[in-house]
Protein backbone atom coordinates (compact mmCIF):
# COMPACT_ATOMS: atom_id res chain seq x y z
CA UNK A 1 0.00 0.00 0.00
CA UNK A 2 0.91 2.85 -1.36
CA UNK A 3 1.40 6.31 1.14
CA UNK A 4 2.65 10.13 0.34
CA UNK A 5 4.89 11.12 2.86
CA UNK A 6 4.09 14.71 4.40
CA UNK A 7 7.20 16.78 2.95
CA UNK A 8 7.59 20.87 3.52
CA UNK A 9 6.63 22.23 0.27
CA UNK A 10 9.78 24.19 -1.71
CA UNK A 11 9.95 27.59 -1.73
CA UNK A 12 11.01 28.64 -4.97
CA UNK A 13 13.09 31.86 -4.07
CA UNK A 14 12.96 34.83 -6.70
CA UNK A 15 10.24 36.22 -8.30
CA UNK A 16 8.45 35.53 -5.05
CA UNK A 17 4.49 34.75 -5.28
CA UNK A 18 1.84 36.78 -3.49
CA UNK A 19 0.77 33.79 -1.20
CA UNK A 20 4.41 34.01 -0.08
CA UNK A 21 4.61 37.70 0.58
CA UNK A 22 1.80 37.17 3.03
CA UNK A 23 3.40 34.54 4.79
CA UNK A 24 5.45 35.79 8.23
CA UNK A 25 8.95 37.02 7.06
CA UNK A 26 11.76 35.47 9.18
CA UNK A 27 13.88 37.91 10.90
CA UNK A 28 17.53 37.55 10.15
CA UNK A 29 19.64 39.47 12.98
CA UNK A 30 22.69 40.98 11.16
CA UNK A 31 25.57 41.51 12.87
CA UNK A 32 26.66 44.85 14.73
CA UNK A 33 29.00 46.76 13.33
CA UNK A 34 30.88 49.40 14.40
CA UNK A 35 32.30 52.64 13.21
CA UNK A 36 35.74 53.45 13.40
CA UNK A 37 36.85 56.74 13.26
CA UNK A 38 38.99 57.75 9.82
CA UNK A 39 42.51 59.68 10.74
CA UNK A 40 42.15 62.83 9.25
CA UNK A 41 45.02 64.37 7.30
CA UNK A 42 46.26 67.10 6.82
CA UNK A 43 46.01 69.30 3.86
CA UNK A 44 49.21 70.42 2.26
CA UNK A 45 48.82 74.56 1.75
CA UNK A 46 48.49 75.24 -2.18
CA UNK A 47 50.93 75.82 -4.15
CA UNK A 48 51.86 79.13 -5.55
CA UNK A 49 50.48 78.36 -8.63
CA UNK A 50 47.24 77.29 -7.37
CA UNK A 51 47.35 80.41 -5.06
CA UNK A 52 47.61 82.64 -7.86
CA UNK A 53 44.94 80.96 -10.20
CA UNK A 54 42.30 81.34 -7.12
CA UNK A 55 43.49 85.00 -6.62
CA UNK A 56 42.36 85.13 -10.43
CA UNK A 57 39.17 83.17 -9.94
CA UNK A 58 38.46 85.37 -6.49
CA UNK A 59 38.84 89.17 -7.74
CA UNK A 60 37.31 90.20 -4.75
CA UNK A 61 40.11 88.79 -2.58
CA UNK A 62 42.34 91.41 -3.74
CA UNK A 63 39.72 93.94 -2.43
CA UNK A 64 39.61 92.09 1.17
CA UNK A 65 43.49 92.39 1.31
CA UNK A 66 43.65 95.56 1.13
CA UNK A 67 40.97 96.01 3.26
CA UNK A 68 42.89 93.80 6.22
CA UNK A 69 46.13 95.60 5.76
CA UNK A 70 44.95 98.80 6.15
CA UNK A 71 43.48 97.44 9.13
CA UNK A 72 46.89 96.13 10.49
CA UNK A 73 49.23 99.40 9.04
CA UNK A 74 47.18 101.23 11.66
CA UNK A 75 47.91 101.18 14.89
CA UNK A 76 45.29 100.18 17.86
CA UNK A 77 44.60 102.83 20.24
CA UNK A 78 46.44 103.06 23.28
CA UNK A 79 49.20 100.61 22.11
CA UNK A 80 52.56 101.64 20.83
CA UNK A 81 55.14 104.10 22.79
CA UNK A 82 54.24 106.29 19.57
CA UNK A 83 50.47 106.14 20.56
CA UNK A 84 48.70 109.47 21.58
CA UNK A 85 46.83 108.08 24.12
CA UNK A 86 50.02 106.55 26.26
CA UNK A 87 50.90 110.43 26.61
CA UNK A 88 47.80 111.56 27.42
CA UNK A 89 47.54 109.33 30.28
CA UNK A 90 51.04 110.80 31.21
CA UNK A 91 49.18 114.23 31.20
CA UNK A 92 46.26 112.75 33.34
CA UNK A 93 48.72 112.26 35.86
CA UNK A 94 50.45 115.39 35.75
CA UNK A 95 47.05 116.56 35.86
CA UNK A 96 46.52 115.09 39.09
CA UNK A 97 49.64 115.97 40.70
CA UNK A 98 48.47 119.41 40.63
CA UNK A 99 49.76 120.65 37.05
CA UNK A 100 46.74 122.98 35.04
CA UNK A 101 47.87 125.33 33.21
CA UNK A 102 46.37 123.81 29.49
CA UNK A 103 49.03 125.20 27.41
CA UNK A 104 51.88 123.23 29.67
CA UNK A 105 49.34 119.81 29.49
CA UNK A 106 48.91 119.95 25.78
CA UNK A 107 53.26 120.71 25.08
CA UNK A 108 53.54 117.56 27.51
CA UNK A 109 51.18 115.41 25.39
CA UNK A 110 52.73 116.41 22.08
CA UNK A 111 56.52 115.45 22.73
CA UNK A 112 57.26 111.75 22.21
CA UNK A 113 59.28 111.54 25.33
CA UNK A 114 60.51 107.91 24.32
CA UNK A 115 62.35 109.08 21.52
CA UNK A 116 64.89 111.18 23.93
CA UNK A 117 65.77 108.04 26.13
CA UNK A 118 68.62 105.46 25.77
CA UNK A 119 66.45 101.91 24.02
CA UNK A 120 67.20 100.09 26.45
CA UNK A 121 64.96 102.71 29.05
CA UNK A 122 62.41 103.02 26.62
CA UNK A 123 59.56 101.61 28.10
CA UNK A 124 60.33 103.82 31.61
CA UNK A 125 59.92 106.64 28.80
CA UNK A 126 56.09 108.09 30.28
CA UNK A 127 56.66 106.92 34.16
CA UNK A 128 57.30 109.35 36.19
CA UNK A 129 61.12 109.33 36.88
CA UNK A 130 64.35 110.84 35.57
CA UNK A 131 66.31 108.17 33.42
CA UNK A 132 70.46 108.61 33.04
CA UNK A 133 71.19 109.94 28.95
CA UNK A 134 74.95 109.61 29.30
CA UNK A 135 77.93 111.47 30.30
CA UNK A 136 76.84 111.77 33.85
CA UNK A 137 73.71 113.60 33.03
CA UNK A 138 69.94 112.77 33.23
CA UNK A 139 66.69 114.03 31.65
CA UNK A 140 63.72 115.22 34.04
CA UNK A 141 60.62 113.40 35.70
CA UNK A 142 57.98 114.99 33.35
CA UNK A 143 56.38 116.10 36.72
CA UNK A 144 59.64 118.51 37.38
CA UNK A 145 59.56 119.49 33.07
CA UNK A 146 56.21 120.62 33.45
CA UNK A 147 56.05 122.32 36.96
CA UNK A 148 59.03 124.49 35.99
CA UNK A 149 57.87 125.48 32.68
CA UNK A 150 53.97 126.24 34.44
CA UNK A 151 56.29 128.37 36.93
CA UNK A 152 57.51 130.29 33.75
CA UNK A 153 53.82 130.43 32.53
CA UNK A 154 53.17 133.00 35.49
CA UNK A 155 55.00 135.31 34.15
CA UNK A 156 53.96 135.25 30.51
CA UNK A 157 50.51 135.31 31.90
CA UNK A 158 51.49 139.12 33.96
CA UNK A 159 52.73 139.90 30.45
CA UNK A 160 49.21 139.06 28.85
CA UNK A 161 50.95 136.72 26.80
CA UNK A 162 49.79 133.47 25.74
CA UNK A 163 53.60 132.56 24.93
CA UNK A 164 56.85 132.03 26.84
CA UNK A 165 58.57 134.61 24.46
CA UNK A 166 62.16 134.54 24.03
CA UNK A 167 63.48 131.09 25.89
CA UNK A 168 67.29 130.75 27.38
CA UNK A 169 67.53 127.18 28.30
CA UNK A 170 70.74 125.67 30.39
CA UNK A 171 71.52 122.31 29.61
CA UNK A 172 70.47 121.17 26.43
CA UNK A 173 70.71 117.73 27.82
CA UNK A 174 69.22 115.03 25.22
CA UNK A 175 66.59 117.95 24.07
CA UNK A 176 63.52 117.04 25.70
CA UNK A 177 62.86 120.25 27.56
CA UNK A 178 63.62 122.12 24.30
CA UNK A 179 61.28 120.49 22.50
CA UNK A 180 58.38 121.07 24.78
CA UNK A 181 59.25 124.38 25.54
CA UNK A 182 59.64 124.95 21.63
CA UNK A 183 55.71 124.20 21.51
CA UNK A 184 55.02 127.27 23.90
CA UNK A 185 57.68 129.96 23.04
CA UNK A 186 58.84 131.83 19.93
CA UNK A 187 62.23 131.44 20.22
CA UNK A 188 64.20 128.87 22.03
CA UNK A 189 67.66 129.35 22.63
CA UNK A 190 69.25 126.22 24.58
CA UNK A 191 72.89 125.83 25.79
CA UNK A 192 75.04 122.90 25.92
CA UNK A 193 78.43 122.19 27.94
CA UNK A 194 78.96 118.92 26.69
CA UNK A 195 79.69 118.22 23.42
CA UNK A 196 78.30 114.49 22.94
CA UNK A 197 75.30 115.54 24.55
CA UNK A 198 74.95 118.33 22.08
CA UNK A 199 74.97 116.78 18.84
CA UNK A 200 73.06 114.32 20.30
CA UNK A 201 70.14 116.58 20.84
CA UNK A 202 70.66 118.09 17.65
CA UNK A 203 70.10 114.82 15.61
CA UNK A 204 67.19 114.34 17.66
CA UNK A 205 65.88 117.56 16.86
CA UNK A 206 66.55 118.02 13.45
CA UNK A 207 63.03 118.29 12.28
CA UNK A 208 62.13 121.39 15.07
CA UNK A 209 65.49 122.97 14.10
CA UNK A 210 64.98 126.41 12.60
CA UNK A 211 63.99 130.24 13.00
CA UNK A 212 62.31 128.91 16.20
CA UNK A 213 65.19 126.68 17.94
CA UNK A 214 68.79 127.34 18.08
CA UNK A 215 70.91 124.83 19.89
CA UNK A 216 74.34 126.25 21.09
CA UNK A 217 77.47 124.11 22.12
CA UNK A 218 78.82 126.61 25.29
CA UNK A 219 79.44 127.52 28.49
CA UNK A 220 75.77 127.73 30.29
CA UNK A 221 76.57 129.41 32.72
CA UNK A 222 77.27 132.24 31.02
CA UNK A 223 74.09 132.06 29.22
CA UNK A 224 73.93 133.34 25.47
CA UNK A 225 74.34 137.37 24.82
CA UNK A 226 73.88 137.12 21.92
CA UNK A 227 70.25 136.51 21.76
CA UNK A 228 69.60 138.13 25.32
CA UNK A 229 67.49 139.75 26.37
CA UNK A 230 65.25 136.39 27.41
CA UNK A 231 61.80 136.61 28.39
CA UNK A 232 62.08 133.29 30.02
CA UNK A 233 65.30 131.28 31.41
CA UNK A 234 65.19 128.28 32.83
CA UNK A 235 67.96 125.79 33.68
CA UNK A 236 68.28 121.73 34.18
CA UNK A 237 71.40 122.20 36.55
CA UNK A 238 71.57 123.35 39.84
CA UNK A 239 74.91 125.82 41.62
CA UNK A 240 74.87 127.62 44.90
CA UNK A 241 74.07 130.58 43.59
CA UNK A 242 72.27 132.05 39.96
CA UNK A 243 74.84 133.42 37.80
CA UNK A 244 75.13 137.13 37.59
CA UNK A 245 75.17 136.76 33.56
CA UNK A 246 71.92 135.10 33.43
CA UNK A 247 70.37 137.55 35.84
CA UNK A 248 71.98 140.25 33.15
CA UNK A 249 70.24 138.48 29.93
CA UNK A 250 66.71 138.52 31.73
CA UNK A 251 64.47 141.13 29.92
CA UNK A 252 62.22 143.47 31.78
CA UNK A 253 58.86 141.33 32.87
CA UNK A 254 60.93 138.46 32.06
CA UNK A 255 61.04 135.33 35.02
CA UNK A 256 64.08 133.24 35.90
CA UNK A 257 63.25 129.49 37.21
CA UNK A 258 66.55 126.84 38.40
CA UNK A 259 67.59 124.76 41.07
CA UNK A 260 69.60 126.32 43.45
CA UNK A 261 71.47 124.65 46.38
CA UNK A 262 69.79 125.35 49.72
CA UNK A 263 72.44 123.58 51.89
CA UNK A 264 73.40 120.46 52.79
CA UNK A 265 73.31 119.20 49.87
CA UNK A 266 69.30 120.29 49.37
CA UNK A 267 68.54 121.97 46.44
CA UNK A 268 64.53 124.04 45.58
CA UNK A 269 62.89 125.53 42.89
CA UNK A 270 63.99 129.20 42.87
CA UNK A 271 61.75 131.88 41.18
CA UNK A 272 63.42 135.53 39.77
CA UNK A 273 61.05 138.30 38.18
CA UNK A 274 62.85 140.86 36.90
CA UNK A 275 60.55 143.92 37.35
CA UNK A 276 60.90 147.71 37.64
CA UNK A 277 61.64 147.51 41.56
CA UNK A 278 64.54 144.82 40.60
CA UNK A 279 64.97 141.45 40.53
CA UNK A 280 61.95 139.39 43.28
CA UNK A 281 63.25 135.73 44.64
CA UNK A 282 60.98 133.63 46.03
CA UNK A 283 61.38 130.00 46.60
CA UNK A 284 59.44 126.80 46.48
CA UNK A 285 59.30 123.02 46.74
CA UNK A 286 62.62 120.77 47.11
CA UNK A 287 64.39 119.37 43.82
CA UNK A 288 67.09 117.49 42.94
CA UNK A 289 69.34 118.17 39.82
CA UNK A 290 72.60 117.84 38.78
CA UNK A 291 75.17 120.27 39.96
CA UNK A 292 76.23 123.27 37.94
CA UNK A 293 79.41 123.24 36.01
CA UNK A 294 81.31 126.10 33.89
CA UNK A 295 82.75 125.36 31.30
CA UNK A 296 82.99 123.31 27.79
CA UNK A 297 84.06 119.72 27.61
CA UNK A 298 84.74 118.42 23.99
Amino acid sequence: MSHTENKPPKVSKFPLRLNQLAAAPKVIKAPAVVLKPVPVRPVAAPSAAIAAARSVLRPQALLQHSVDHAAHSKSPSGVGLDSADVRARMVERLRAGGIQHPMVLNAMASVQRHRFVDSALVIQAYEDTSLPIGHGQTISKPSVVARMIELLMGAAQARASSSLGKVLEIGTGCGYQAAVLACMAKQVVSVERLKALHDKARELLVQELGASMRLVYGDGMRGHAPNAPYDSIIAAAGGDALPDAWLAQLALGGRLVAPVEMGSSRQALVVVDHTERGFERHVFETVQFVPLKSGMVC
